[in-house]
């Protein structure tokens, strides 16, 4: 059973699929592990870092790998480096991006998207999209602390007194909670908003004051899985008034809200925008899906007006260290699922419920019901 562990190939990809403590692991569970050499280079970790672990490091690693462990989707360049029936493991990015997924299935492997995971006590330890939402989360109060011109908690001096930052986070998932706390740590004053009512408690619990229109379509605003449902035009209109309102007097406000398989709501009108004081911050952890933000540029801190519109990509990997560890452990502990431990072996099953959700292609063909081509449905 060999494990293969690529370099990746998006240059603005920083993280890595296997730290030296997930390599110890696998290796005791019976599998030889090859990394790229230089994999970890961005997130910290030298090759000798890996090579002291077990791991053999090379140009080469994926030849002959019965698993591949990738952070990105694999590019079609390197899936013709692949053998046919790999199981790859990855964040598959897999809405919007059918021509990929064919790729995939021409080349024979078994695609794996981690993001896919159901949200089920077992798989918690394999959550990928809430361990990188969470430092998300936090770097997002970092930038948007590195770009505001002025301190977040109130300071009393001799000179006079410095008021708090106040900071409003737009949606209240993994990475919107550990925003609140990270800007609450910092002495910000922070509210919050969000449709899905469980969230409210959440919130006040981390000390933070929620804010929406709490009428009967906010009650019931919730999908069974714990995402956001598509709200109605008629309340997407009064939350924006509310917004629109509260929006004037924020110094900060980060936007969070994403809605799985579509283009990110929008949140933050530019007469929002025009409406905040000069200097105030923006930062738009949604802009790879379209952008909660009116203006908002991906990859750029754009200026409008006196406002800063912070649109950084990726950035979970603007922590690569802790996210790499992260993730990596996330992998592993899914790939523990897949191996028999008495005989040291891969031994997938197929039936798995863990194996049924997150599988994209096998044998040639999409095989996962949200993603298979039309003809097939």
């Amino acid at each position: 059973m060999r494990i293969a562990v690529p370099r990746e190939t998006d240059g603005g990809e920083p993280r890595v699929a296997a730290t030296p403590e997930t390599i110890k692991k696998l290796k005791s569970l019976g599998a030889e592990v090859a990394v790229a050499r230089g994999a970890g280079i961005a997130s910290g970790i030298p090759d000798s870092d890996f090579e002291a672990a077990g791991a053999q490091v090379a140009d080469v690693v994926t030849k002959d790998a019965d698993i591949v462990l990738k952070v990105r989707r694999p590019a079609p360049n390197e899936l013709s480096a692949y053998k046919k029936g790999a199981l790859v493991i990855a964040v598959m990015d897999p809405y919007g991006n059918e021509a990929a997924l064919k790729q995939m299935a021409d080349a024979g492997v078994s695609a794996i998207a981690m993001e896919l995971m159901p949200r089920i006590t077992r798989a918690q330890s394999m959550d990928v999209l809430s361990s990188q939402a969470n430092l998300a989360g936090y770097r997002a109060v970092i930038d948007a602390a590195e770009q505001y011109g002025r301190a977040l908690p109130m300071m009393m001096t001799a000179a006079g007194t410095v008021p708090a930052a106040k900071v409003f986070i737009m949606g209240v998932g993994v990475a919107g909670l550990q925003a609140i706390a990270t800007a609450r740590r910092l002495g910000a004053i922070v509210t919050a908003t969000d449709v899905r009512p469980a969230t409210k408690e959440q919130v006040e619990s981390l000390g933070a004051k929620f804010l929406a229109v709490e009428d009967e379509e906010f009650k019931n605003a919730q999908t069974a899985g714990g995402y956001a449902k598509e709200m109605s035009k008629e309340y997407q209109a009064k939350q924006a008034a509310l917004v629109a309102e509260h929006i004037k007097k924020q110094d900060i406000v980060i936007t969070t809200a994403l809605i799985p398989g579509r283009p990110a709501p929008r949140l933050v009108s530019k007469d929002m925008v025009a409406s905040m004081r000069p200097g105030s911050v923006i930062v738009d952890l949604a802009v790879e899906r379209g952008g909660n933000v009116e203006g908002a540029r991906a990859g750029e801190v754009a200026q409008v007006g006196g406002v800063k519109i912070v649109g950084y990509l990726n950035v979970p990997g603007r922590l690569a260290a802790s996210a790499s560890s992260l993730y990596a452990k996330n992998l592993l502990t899914f790939v523990e699922t897949l191996i028999n431990k008495q005989e040291k072996k891969l031994a997938v099953n197929w039936d798995d419920e863990l194996v049924k959700a997150t599988l994209l292609t096998r044998d040639g063909a999409i095989v996962h019901p949200n993603f298979l081509p039309k003809t097939a449905t």
